[in-house]
């Protein structure tokens, strides 16, 4: 009878053990359901801090969302030394160091042709709007002046984007979109296979190239037709509230702020009539430029179908006022602070949108900024903190000149060109001349880092050859070079040291430097099942691109240097 009642239960045990181990046994694995939408938002120039030092003035929906329901990495340092805007788009794209993507500059020189180039300037592809290009004669932005020609197109990124690899995956049925006020924003983040759309100031029309469309959609047609900058002629950029509400609410009129004609320094600012030189313009250095490219953003979620089947589409929005505003004002300035407050309101007015639209349960969402800010020298000063301004014209070059003179018989004809980063030596006169071209590379570089204001002066014969101190600067030159654009010294100056005059334009502050104001960004996701949390620990941007391929299972882009943060792949994961 004992035996009897104990054979069952060992039998029992026996048969559980066997089911718990038997691979035959286990649940078949299910892939998370996918986000129908990827929304990749960047706002240009966001210091990292910026976005907690105004929390006072949030409300629901926006940053809110963001920094309460996101997973927020508050220590993501950019690794390459020039921190431009299409260098830190093209990046955030590819998940690639400019080395690998080859936009190492807003313009470089392109050698055969003796001449700058801008960077996604492309003659072969016109755009498709008459008179859309850049008008130089009103243009204040010193890269776009620099462009040969109005046509645009990808064709200088050389990796893969993630758009690109979404595209590839989906057999070309996702749809791959870019909008932002710059050109530069939008086709760097659109890549090769998606289209591109960007604000003209030269009409106040969303334009594109024959890159992209034969001819545009009727959809744009409309939303062109509909003159919307036209809603803010006359009108003027004011505080949305009393001044002591603003923590820099007693700083609005600073001598060292931008005082652009008919602009100002102080609020409230007068976008002007319509038909205005600057009136565009105008719009671009305020909040405005940030609400066009949200009305036209909604307008075509709405009209291209984004996020409404099973098939995950994806949609970059760049936010450019920032950048221009800091440029201007600094980020330390009652207009940075009250850009931060509307760019509040039009993040929840796009969150709403969407969560409408395609449900943001749907949409994974991800913020980041191309670059971050630094500070004006003049606020600094203020503080007993040492900053500057670097002005070529007031050197005293001729010491350098002569040292040159006397070790290879030639000076200043040594120099062809400089536009930032790169000072471009004379390749054909060295040649000439029958000179070593890696020693006047050094001898050059000697010379320049013993000008005031010169932190590093890096030869590229150096640099690729390891003469170099191992340090995280020339690591960061590093990761910006590429041996056919970048030029043969790379300059580094000072921390809080940078030029600010371009051809007649001064601007308060100007970012592009490798220190750690210029290289530190926000990383937050947000959305499809994505949760709280606050991380510390050191991440990079490139960890993006990396990210979203992994987080839909698809071949991250070809030249991708991050890796995917396991913070969210776990969420995805269900961990």
């Amino acid at each position: 009878m004992i035996v009897r009642k104990i054979l069952p239960s060992i039998s029992c045990v026996v048969a559980a053990l066997l089911l718990i181990c038997s691979p035959a046994q286990s649940l078949p694995w299910e892939e998370p359901a996918k986000p129908r939408l990827v929304l990749q938002i960047t706002v240009d120039a966001l210091r990292a801090d910026l976005p907690m030092r105004f929390a006072r003035h949030y409300g629901e929906g926006g940053w809110r969302y963001l920094l309460d329901q996101g997973t927020h990495y508050v220590y993501a340092q950019y690794q390459h030394a020039n921190t431009e805007t299409v260098v830190g788009h093209a990046s955030l794209s590819t998940g690639a160091y400019p080395a690998d993507h080859g936009m190492v500059a807003n313009v470089w020189l392109d050698r055969e042709a003796g001449e700058l180039r801008y960077n996604i300037e492309d003659p072969a592809h016109r755009l498709l709007t008459a008179g859309g290009g850049v008008d130089k004669s009103r243009e204040i932005d010193p890269t776009q002046r620099t462009a040969r020609s109005d046509g645009r197109s990808p064709g200088a990124i050389r990796v893969s984007t993630f758009g690109d690899e979404l595209a590839s995956h989906t057999g070309g049925r996702a749809k791959v979109f870019a909008v932002s006020v710059k050109d530069r924003g939008a086709v760097a983040m659109a890549g090769h296979a998606g289209k591109a759309f960007w604000f003209s100031k030269a009409t106040g029309d969303f334009v594109t190239s024959d890159y992209y469309y034969e001819r545009y959609p009727a959809w744009v047609e409309a939303w062109n037709a509909g003159k919307h900058p036209q809603r803010y002629a006359n009108s003027e950029w004011k505080l949305a509230g009393k001044a002591g509400e603003y923590l820099f609410g007693e700083a609005d009129d600073r001598s060292w702020e931008t005082d652009f004609p008919g602009w100002g320094r102080i609020f409230p600012h007068a976008y002007g009539p319509g038909d205005g030189k600057y009136f565009t313009t105008f719009l671009t250095l305020s909040p405005a430029g940030d609400e066009l490219t949200l009305d036209f953003a909604k307008a075509l979620v709405e009209n291209e179908g984004l996020g409404r089947d099973a098939v995950t589409d994806y949609l970059a929005i760049s936010f450019s006022s920032t950048d221009y505003i800091n440029h201007l004002f600094g980020p330390s300035s009652l207009e940075a602070e009250e850009n931060q407050r509307r760019l509040d309101r039009t993040l929840a007015e796009l969150f709403r949108f969407i969560d409408r639209k395609v449900g943001l349960a749907n949409t994974l969402v991800v913020l980041s900024g191309d670059h971050g800010s630094p500070e004006v020298p003049g606020y600094l000063k203020d503080l007993g903190i040492e900053a500057g301004y670097f002005d070529p014209k007031a050197l005293d070059r001729q010491p350098a000149i002569e040292a040159l003179k006397k070790r290879f018989g030639i000076g200043e004809e040594l120099i062809q060109t400089y536009f930032h980063p790169y000072l471009y030596l004379n390749r054909e006169l060295i040649r000439q001349r029958g000179l070593d071209q890696g020693e006047v590379e050094r001898a050059v570089a000697a010379e320049l880092v013993k000008f005031p204001g010169v932190a590093l002066a890096v030869s590229s014969d150096a640099l690729l050859k390891g003469d170099v101190p191992d340090t995280w600067q020339m690591g960061a030159v590093l990761r910006n070079h590429d041996p056919d654009r970048s030029g043969d010294i790379y300059i580094v100056f000072a921390p809080h040291t940078f030029i600010n005059d371009f051809d007649g334009l001064r601007v308060a502050a100007t970012h592009g430097s490798p220190w750690r104001y210029d290289t530190h960004v926000p990383v937050i996701f947000a959305g499809n099942g994505v949760g709280a949390a606050r991380i510390t620990r050191p991440v990079t941007p490139y960890d993006i691109a990396p990210t979203l391929s992994a987080y839909l299972g698809i071949n991250p882009p070809s030249g991708a240097s991050g890796t995917p943060l396991p913070e969210v792949m776990g969420q995805r994961n269900g961990k």
